[in-house]
């Protein structure tokens, strides 16, 4: 309804009670609503809107319409734009943009601003330095509280935030304190007297994962950075922690799904770049794959005297994936959130184990008395894909709980571990078991 009025208005040009409609929106759901316009119709839009908002729109906007918007907006457009971001969202916009796009938004911000930017650049990618903001309130031990609240005035509103302030001596942190503690207490009293000398705080190359974990765990709205002078050089935002966490996930759901991660979003991702991302993991694991026909080949006699065995091959197969899958996501999660640590290694062997050994017992059961109707009332090959259902569901859920801890162990992103890597791997487990328990039991040659 918004946006077909939105549209109206624009058609009809009555700029002035457009401007007025877009004063109601939220930044976020123009956006959205810019997504859906053609480039024209959106650079028209974007110059009714306010600075601030101009502001913000432009930070949430995917790369590509932010190119578009820089190519059409004029110097001085660019340039009130730019004045009203804050530093971390200008270095995140810089990221993405090619380096002639790069060097004309740079040209849009004051020295000041430029020397703040190449400073958080030299950090790491996936350092907190690297999406810490350095506009942050920072007051003095020996300032009065009515002196601070001067000061917040004065500079709050070119701050991300004010809700936490930080207390400084020669640029080292030594305290913090809320906006609420300085409201309620008295005028004369000295910052040294309210504030908390037992701040949380990350270090410049600290993983920015980490960082953000630590904001959702202790429920921050900011947390200091320091270097390794223990100097304050900046603060990490909830916002800017939501959106690591939201990069991170997207990251290992893609990693999981045995796809390249991409920054970009699906549809501004082009075929070919799609198709390069899901390619090489596809390859891997069908070239993976050639061990599995390897084995089954080496059982070529035993299948030729009980041509029945074929048939199970596949519900075998599927069953170990399946459980393999379950263990690995579950532990891969645990790890991602914080749940389960490796330390935790044994603890989550011997759960795994012991929930393998009640599954297994139901699904050998079921799958026992369907084989034992379906084929005769053949006791001995009931008994024989029992036990290999069994031992299936084990070995697939020892191996999908352990793989993962091991590859954070190594370093490695635990979510690498995930279905189509731990199916691969079990396919190939699944057909040892199999043949090596129906050869012992029905004497058979492989």
């Amino acid at each position: 309804m918004k946006r077909e009025r939105i549209l109206e208005l624009l058609e009809q040009r009555r700029f002035k009670e457009l401007r007025e409609e877009l004063e109601t929106m939220h930044p976020v759901d123009i956006v959205e609503m810019l997504e859906d316009f053609d480039t024209r119709r959106a650079i028209l839009i974007f110059r009714l809107l306010a600075k601030e908002d101009a502001a913000e729109v432009f930070t949430d906007m995917n790369s590509d319409m932010r190119e578009d918007l820089i190519n059409a907006l004029t110097d001085s457009e660019l340039e009130e734009v730019m004045d009203e971001m804050y530093v971390d969202d200008t270095v995140d916009v810089l990221e993405e943009m090619p380096a002639n796009v790069v060097d004309r938004l740079l040209m849009a911000t004051d020295e000041e601003t430029r020397k703040k930017i190449n400073v958080l650049l030299q950090y790491p990618e996936d350092s907190a330095g690297s999406i810490m903001n350095v506009d942050y309130i920072s007051l003095r031990k020996e300032m009065t509280v009515a002196e601070a609240i001067l000061k917040i005035r004065q500079v709050g509103i070119n701050r991300e935030t004010i809700y936490t302030c930080y207390v400084t001596e020669k640029k080292k942190l030594i305290g913090a304190v809320d906006v609420k503690d300085l409201l309620t207490a008295g005028e004369s009293r000295l910052i040294e007297e309210i504030m908390d000398e037992n701040v949380l705080c990350a270090a410049t190359l600290d993983d920015q994962e980490d960082v953000a974990k630590t904001i959702k765990k202790y429920g921050l709205v900011a947390i200091p950075i320091i270097d390794h002078e223990n100097c304050l050089v900046g603060i990490v935002t909830v916002d800017d922690a939501m959106l690591v966490l939201q990069e991170e996930a997207t990251e290992d759901i893609s990693i999981m799904a045995g796809v390249s991660p991409n920054e970009d979003s699906y549809f501004g991702t082009s075929v070919i770049r799609h198709a390069k991302n899901r390619s090489l993991w596809l390859m891997l694991l069908m070239l993976s794959a050639t061990v599995t026909g390897e084995i089954l080949g080496r059982y070529e006699g035993a299948m030729a005297v009980m041509p029945v065995l074929i048939t199970f091959i596949p519900m075998l197969m599927g069953t170990g994936g399946n459980c393999g899958s379950q263990s690995s996501t579950l532990i891969i999660r645990g790890l991602a959130v914080g749940e389960i640590q490796l330390k935790d290694i044994f603890r989550v062997i011997f759960k795994e184990i012991r929930v393998a050994l009640v599954v297994s017992f139901l699904l050998a059961l079921v799958n026992g008395l369907r084989i034992y109707i379906m084929y005769g009332q053949n006791i001995m090959l009931s008994l024989a894909l029992g036990i290999t259902m069994m031992a299936v569901v084990v070995v697939a859920k020892s191996i999908g709980c352990t793989l993962p801890l091991l590859a954070k162990k190594l370093g490695l992103d635990p979510a690498i571990m995930a279905a189509p890597l731990i199916t691969t791997i079990l396919d190939t487990c699944t057909i040892l078991v199999y043949f090596n328990i129906v050869t012992v039991i029905f004497h058979l040659k492989g």
